[in-house]
């Protein structure tokens, strides 16, 4: 009995120890898959870092108080030299010049001069890059067509500007007597709509990707307008046929009533590389002779006597146109009227004027 006794207390001695080590099982743990929870591990620590070992040129520790105790001293500046920033190379003080496009390095000066200038960025889109301004084209003999006045143009354009007028139009002008020696240029770059017409779309002026030719100077000083009905019609469609297989937009007389002076040419991108020639080459006008007066014969009189003739001559008509009016009025008129009328100055004469008031007669009684 004292034995059972004893195990009793022990055993409720070391039920709660027990009981919190054992977590308590019900019946749903298995039907819901739920597991006792574990207890977390111990969470490891990382190692303090130490400092690393002091060098063996470093002073001595003992030092180290005096130092701490001793006032601060001011440190010495370092020299000038140590603290100048070492000189940056020559070459990374210049900006880096920009890379130019080929067609930039194949517009040379034995081509056309045409220095570069910087590119324009303005409003709705107008401007562009890689821009020149032609101002001559060298042909192959080293003559120089001047551009009057210089064109403002993109590479690509004065590029097949220049390769028109050296290939086609100096042979052609050659031909004329003289040779070609300048290009009237009658617009090239302007920020503006299409045909000047405010709203338009940007024109390709605008773009700086057009221009206008006016006319061709020759050297012996003739001017040849391309617009001229008078020029030579087998010359115009000559320089017709030229431009439009090397632009892509061709205006002249007949495409509308902006390009009737001049002749428009651009290199716009369409697609399917599409092109507009639009110039009508219209025939020579006749030639008309001027009003001169004729020659004088030789056997004509001279020319006082014919004067005087003259005037014996109108006078001669006038007093004719006289009588005929005359006669022309006293036939409308019947032959009593007429009679009446020849009668009437005699009858004038002879009779005198009746007087308008009668006189008062005093009667006698």
């Amino acid at each position: 009995m004292v034995t059972a006794a004893v195990l009793l207390c022990l055993g409720m001695q070391g039920g709660p120890a027990e009981a919190a080590r054992r977590a308590p099982s019900f019946p749903w743990d298995d039907l819901f898959g739920t597991r006792p929870q574990r207890p977390h591990k111990a969470v490891r620590r990382s190692a303090v870092p130490l400092p690393k070992p002091r060098p063996a040129q470093a002073p001595a520790a003992t030092h180290a108080p005096a130092a701490a105790h001793a006032p601060a001293a001011t440190e010495p500046e370092p020299p000038a030299a140590e603290t100048q920033s070492p000189a940056a190379p020559a070459d990374a003080a210049k900006p880096a010049e920009p890379q130019l496009s080929a067609c930039r390095q194949a517009l040379t000066d034995e081509i056309a001069i045409a220095p570069s200038i910087p590119d324009i960025h303005g409003a709705g889109g107008c401007g562009g890059e890689d821009l020149v301004r032609l101002e001559a084209i060298v042909l192959a003999d080293k003559r120089k067509v001047a551009v009057k006045p210089a064109a403002i143009l993109r590479c690509k354009m004065a590029a097949a500007v220049a390769d028109w007028v050296r290939t086609d139009i100096a042979p052609l002008a050659q031909s004329l007597g003289g040779g070609i020696s300048n290009l009237d240029n009658f617009d090239s770059f302007e920020c503006r709509g299409r045909n000047r017409v405010a709203g338009a779309q940007l024109s390709e002026h605008g773009r700086a990707n057009a221009l206008d030719v006016r006319a061709l100077g020759l050297a012996n000083g003739k001017s040849i307008s391309l617009t001229d009905r008078s020029v030579p019609r087998a010359l115009r469609e000559t320089v017709l046929h030229s431009v439009c297989a090397r632009f892509s937009t061709v205006l002249g007389p007949g495409s509308d009533w902006y390009h009737e002076d001049h002749i428009h040419l651009d290199l716009i991108d369409r697609r399917n590389n599409y092109r507009i020639c639009q110039w009508n080459v219209y025939d020579p006008l006749p030639e008309v002779a001027p009003l001169l007066p004729a020659e004088r014969p030789e056997q004509a009189p001279p020319r006082e006597v014919a004067a005087k003739s003259d005037a014996s001559k109108t006078d001669a008509s006038r007093a004719d146109q006289g009588n005929a009016d005359h006669g022309r009025a006293s036939d409308g008129k019947p032959d009593a009227a007429r009679s009446h009328d020849a009668a009437a100055p005699d009858r004038s004469a002879e009779t005198k004027p009746q007087p308008t008031k009668k006189r008062r007669q005093s009667r006698r009684f």
